[in-house]
């Protein structure tokens, strides 16, 4: 009688547990719902349109919806293109090696030269100050710095090393790389930063207690534990210095180049499907290089 009795019960729990799995494996597709739909409505829609813009053809007055691939053959054929992508590549990684050998050697007398991690978080705070105005306004500071009459130049004049002028210091490449420098390091500092930070100082130790100096120590021990935030940083700052056009039209004095300013040129004469069709190219390449960044260096430790 007693087992007539449980049998009916065990078979109308099996349905409940089922009913509460069930719903426990919705629970996680549900809190990711909102987050998903606001990245489709606000990154991937936009992309999409950017990439059926693409295809329309225009003219001095109008955009037309149709499916032509002259704006691909016109941007990939022409030379002054493809020189303007190396010019901006030739930026990204003078840019990129600027800043990973700055931001490192800041991120590492923060994480092992200051003893305190009060006074680490007060100075990292400190580099954190220029990001209090503008990109726009620290990128014009250093025109009164470095033009024909700025600090620069009027110091080295009044000090006799220079009988004139340095004309290349403003309004050149030099300039452009400069500001970007500026702009940019604390991208590469942030992620490295924190990553030596979660280092184990006991491994660091052990180095030292086996003969290892301070450079095999920095070699074989810090650098490949510090690779995932380098990718990070990596990623960062060329993604930035690839997009960035006001940095190159303001420094260079309109003498350089880049493949954003080239969009922002050709949107401003309303050229909006060629400029799609660079922001399309664009934007392979540019995950092309994140692509390769994340085969070489594994970053979900990080993340």
């Amino acid at each position: 009688m007693t087992v007539a009795l449980e049998r009916p019960a065990t078979a109308a729990a099996k349905p409940a547990r089922r009913r509460r799995l069930s719903i426990g494996a919705l629970v996680p597709y549900l809190q990711a719902t909102p987050l998903a739909l606001v990245l489709g409505a606000f990154l991937l829609l936009p992309i999409l349109m950017i990439a059926v813009v693409s295809f329309w053809d225009y003219d001095f007055a109008a955009m037309y919806p149709d499916f032509l691939t002259t704006n691909y053959s016109d941007t990939l054929g022409s030379w002054v293109t493809w020189k303007t992508y190396l010019n901006t590549l030739k930026y990204a990684a003078i840019v990129w090696a600027l800043t990973l050998f700055i931001g490192f050697w800041v991120a590492y007398f923060l994480a092992f030269h200051i003893r305190t991690t009060a006074m680490q978080m007060v100075l990292f705070l400190v580099c954190t100050v220029p990001f209090l105005t503008s990109n726009i306004i620290r990128m014009i500071s250093w025109i009164p710095v470095l033009g024909r009459n700025g600090l620069v130049n009027s110091t080295l004049v009044q000090m006799g090393l220079i009988p004139k002028p340095i004309e290349w210091l403003l309004y050149s490449e030099f300039a452009v790389v400069l500001a970007m420098v500026h702009l940019y390091t604390l991208f590469m500092v942030t992620p490295i930063f924190n990553t030596l930070m979660r280092i184990d100082k006991s491994l660091i130790e052990a180095a030292r207690d086996a003969g290892a100096s301070g450079w095999q120590v920095l070699w074989n021990v810090v650098i490949p534990l510090a690779k995932p935030g380098m990718a990070i940083g990596t990623i960062f700052v060329v993604t930035l210095v690839m997009a960035d056009f006001s940095t190159v039209q303001v420094m260079s004095g309109g003498q350089s180049a880049s493949v954003a300013l080239m969009m922002k040129n050709q949107m401003s004469l309303l050229q909006y499907p060629a400029a799609a069709a660079n922001a399309v190219v664009l934007l392979v390449l540019v995950l092309l290089m994140v692509a390769g960044i994340l085969r070489i260096v594994d970053i979900r430790k990080e993340l």
